[in-house]
């Protein structure tokens, strides 16, 4: 019995090995066809990668024949061709006022300080347009882009105010300017009239640069690549207007009458804030700069400036607006201070110093040390919305003149303007509404004693429109 059981045992076992051993070989065959399925699909992705590959460096390689081409062309085109191939950026600007004061703007005059000749009076009374400004700009080629802007006064007179080049591709941070442009010194001298937190310039820029300085000749500015922001720059010029004295007998000769240098360190203080600080340095030789005073006797007559004109400006700006968004709220603080030094000959006439055998023109040296400065705050309190307040400030300083009468010796003689010692100063406020970036409207109100023992109160509404393409304004 115990042997028949062992039999079927093993006849069990027998029969059961070949089922194992072709189940077994069910499961290779699988794997091996799973794996040949991965293969074949990896070597399509493979190839189809490879074949983009292939495309894209085709691509690149075309890319790079055509700015080759381009490259060429620029090089040897120095001008698009056609009628609608040089299209520059076009804007106009307009402005106009309604204006009152309680003295006459045609007899104004900053007491103290020798008289500049630029547009530095109040508005005329009532209704009036003011500066209409043309701006033209476009680049010429890849090396060069250039800028025109003509101001139309009130009085139908058209005035260059920037008529320059400007290089794109001196690299290391170097740009060359040349030609007539608003000088880098200082930081509102740069800034267009339209583009002011106040209708007119501080009294500094009045009494010491005619309200700005532009001139004809060059400028060299570097801009260091750093995270820092600074800047170191260079002009050489002629000086036309104040304080030269092209125009009034000088700035004829070879060469150039003045120079500056200035520079702008500038960074950002956290995430809501930036500021910028500068120094600048103006020097200008005046050969004959002239200017209407009244004698000792009240008669009209022509003084004459010769010699040097030394001129300091140290600039500081504030900005701020939270989390760098200035649509909503934002605050400007921004000052300047000015100090002059002059030194030359001061040609006088005096009808009461009269003498036969010398006539009424008179020689004296003249120095002056005088200093200004102005502080101004602009607050953003809502969406389009802003109130600003300026206070400016002018010190007589120190003015020596030891009046010499052609050889006759020292005599008395009465300047109006230059020999009353006087401190200019003026309180302004303004409210201004800008329904978009291309247009404002402003009230603005000032209590102004620039000159002599008088004060002139002012209140004026000025619009401010911005037709074309404008660009962005500087910092």
């Amino acid at each position: 019995m115990c042997r028949t059981m062992l039999y079927v045992v093993a006849l069990a076992v027998a029969s059961s090995a070949p089922l194992a051993a072709r189940a077994q070989d069910a499961d290779l065959s699988k794997i091996r066809d799973e794996i040949r399925q991965l293969k074949e699909a990896y070597e399509k992705r493979i190839e189809a990668l490879e074949k983009r590959l292939q495309a894209a460096e085709t691509r690149a390689a075309g890319a790079e024949q055509s700015a080759a081409r381009a490259e060429s062309a620029a090089q040897t085109v120095a001008r698009p061709a056609g009628a609608s191939a040089f299209n520059p950026a076009i804007s106009l600007i307009l402005q106009g006022t309604a204006a009152t004061s309680s003295q006459n703007p045609n007899n104004y005059q900053i007491t103290g300080f020798a008289p500049s000749g630029g547009e530095v009076a109040p508005p005329n009374r009532g209704l009036s347009i003011a500066e209409t400004e043309l701006v033209l700009s476009a680049s010429i080629d890849p090396y060069f882009r250039g800028q025109f802007v003509a101001a139309i006064t009130p009085d139908n007179e058209l005035e260059v105010e920037e008529a320059y080049f400007q290089t794109l591709a001196l690299g290391r941070g170097f740009t060359l300017k040349g030609g007539r442009f608003l000088s880098g010194i200082g930081y509102q001298n740069e800034i267009h009239q339209h583009a002011w937190d106040f209708q007119d310039a501080p009294l500094p820029y009045k009494a010491f640069l005619g309200g700005r300085l532009n001139d004809d000749g060059l400028q060299l500015r570097w801009v260091a690549p750093t995270e820092l922001f600074a800047e170191l720059g260079a002009e050489y010029g002629r000086v036309r207007a104040f304080p030269g004295s092209d125009g009034n007998g000088g700035g004829n000769g070879n060469g150039a009458d003045a120079w500056s240098l200035f520079g702008h360190l500038g960074n950002d203080i956290g995430s809501s804030s930036a500021w910028r600080a500068g120094l600048s340095y103006l020097s200008v030789s005046p050969r004959s700069r002239s200017f209407e005073d009244t004698d000792s006797l009240g008669n009209a007559v022509t003084q004459s400036f010769g010699g040097s004109s030394r001129l300091w400006i140290a600039d500081f700006i504030l900005k701020w607006a939270p989390g760098r968004n200035a649509t909503v709220t934002n605050f400007k603080l921004q000052g300047e201070y000015f100090w002059r030094r002059e030194e030359g000959t001061l040609t006088y006439n005096d009808s009461a110093q009269a003498a036969p055998q010398f006539g009424t023109s008179f020689d004296s040296a003249y120095s002056s040390r005088q200093s200004g400065w102005y502080l101004q705050g602009v607050y953003q309190f809502m969406p389009h919305w802003r109130l600003g307040y300026r206070h400016d400030h002018l010190d007589y300083g120190s003015v020596a003149n030891g009046i010499v009468a052609n050889g006759l010796g020292p005599v008395a003689a009465d300047f109006r303007l230059l020999m009353t010692a006087h401190d200019p100063r003026r309180d302004t406020v303004m409210l201004d509404w800008s329904p978009t970036e291309f247009s404002r409207v402003r009230l603005q109100l000032a209590y102004d004693k620039s000159g002599f023992g008088a004060t002139d109160r002012q209140a004026l509404v000025q619009y401010i429109f911005s037709l074309g393409a404008h660009g962005a304004h500087r910092f």
